[in-house]
């Protein structure tokens, strides 16, 4: 016979290391992808998801397909109507938002207590917001007004 008894003995008797050296590649295989690919995936995600959550009246948004606009109003948790001209308003599904370019200030809460308030005089938190978009169009270069571009 070709093979000795002992060598063929050892062999038959180690099978559980085999094992053991066989799925650890796989498990560090499977942990490199985890850290590298999966997990920043899911936190891309949650972010995603929290930037689509937080639209409201005001903001600037870019679509999946390429169009910018100005989003007018908040139909649902599904719907915002977007304004991508003038006279030209679309109903643009939620999630087909990409992108928030310039996001509005939120309005002060009115709880009575006057921290909040800008003036005693009567004026709103909505008069605030307008005049700071006021002053962002001042502040616009004069060749992006000329390009039609805020």
């Amino acid at each position: 016979m070709l093979i000795s008894p002992a060598y063929a003995q050892a062999a038959a008797g180690g099978g559980g290391s085999d094992v053991l050296v066989q799925i650890a590649p796989l498990a560090l295989i499977f942990v490199v992808f985890y850290f590298f690919l999966i997990r920043p995936q899911q936190q891309k995600a949650k972010q995603q998801r929290s930037m689509l959550d937080a639209i409201r009246r005001g903001d600037r948004v870019v679509t999946g397909g390429g169009f910018i606009g100005t989003v007018a109003k908040v139909v649902n948790n599904e719907e915002v109507l977007v304004d991508l001209a003038d006279n030209v308003r679309v109903r643009v599904v939620r999630s087909t938002i990409s992108q928030v370019l310039a996001k509005t200030e939120p309005v002060a809460a009115k709880d009575g207590s006057g921290k909040d308030e800008p003036g005693k005089d009567g004026e709103n938190a909505t008069a605030t917001v307008s005049v700071t978009e006021s002053t962002k169009t001042e502040e616009t270069p004069m060749w992006k007004k000329m390009l039609g571009l805020r």
